[in-house]
């Protein structure tokens, strides 16, 4: 199964969110150059499974408690936004994410990634650079330096990260052929 661990903002936020690019989804959507995504499916993403097997996630599911529940609290607002690779070519527009510890959710990442490691997870090594992933090019990769612009002035109100969320990913099977999510698990940051 196709899986991640994530931070998932609360609706305030993702309502914040929506307000900002609204405007801009709704005027770019007759060109179809991107798919937006659903408001159900934002999320920031600590580390991406590609293939954890069943059998394993029992135990990702005791070893991740316990990294969650060692860990601390944290404040957490979008802000700003970015592309990937390059604005000129992008294949992905993404809302920056600020931490009121800056370098927490890195160590996140790498702690989570072990833990999923260490249970017989299959773990992708992608650098991790905290966002929210706001649209997908459709097709090949389209400039984006316009949209990043209108894009860059997005601040939502904070928000205390208090969870870390097990999410299975069911490609092709969400409307129109997206994948469709579903919350396997969710762990309480500083439980213990």
């Amino acid at each position: 199964m196709r899986a991640f661990l994530a931070v998932v903002p609360p609706p305030q936020v993702v309502d914040a969110l929506l307000d900002h690019v609204g405007p801009r989804r709704d005027a770019l959507a007759a060109e179809g150059l991107w798919r937006w995504t659903r408001p159900e499916h934002l999320h920031l993403t600590l580390a991406f499974l590609p293939d954890l097997a069943e059998w394993r996630e029992e135990e990702l599911l005791e070893a991740g408690a316990g990294y969650a529940a060692r860990q601390d609290p944290l404040e957490l607002r979008l802000v700003g936004a970015g592309a990937y690779p390059d604005p000129g070519g992008a294949r992905v527009l993404w809302a920056g994410v600020e931490e009121s510890v800056p370098g927490t959710l890195g160590s996140w990442s790498k702690g989570l990634r072990a833990v999923a490691s260490h249970a017989g997870a299959g773990v992708d090594g992608t650098r991790f650079s905290p966002h929210v992933t706001v649209a997908r090019a459709s097709g090949r990769p389209h400039p984006a330096g316009h949209l990043l612009q209108a894009l860059d002035t997005l601040r939502t109100p904070p928000w205390r990260a208090e969870e870390v969320v097990l999410i299975g990913s069911h490609l092709g099977q969400g409307p129109g052929g997206t994948p469709r999510y579903e919350t396997r698990h969710t762990w309480e940051i500083g439980s213990s």
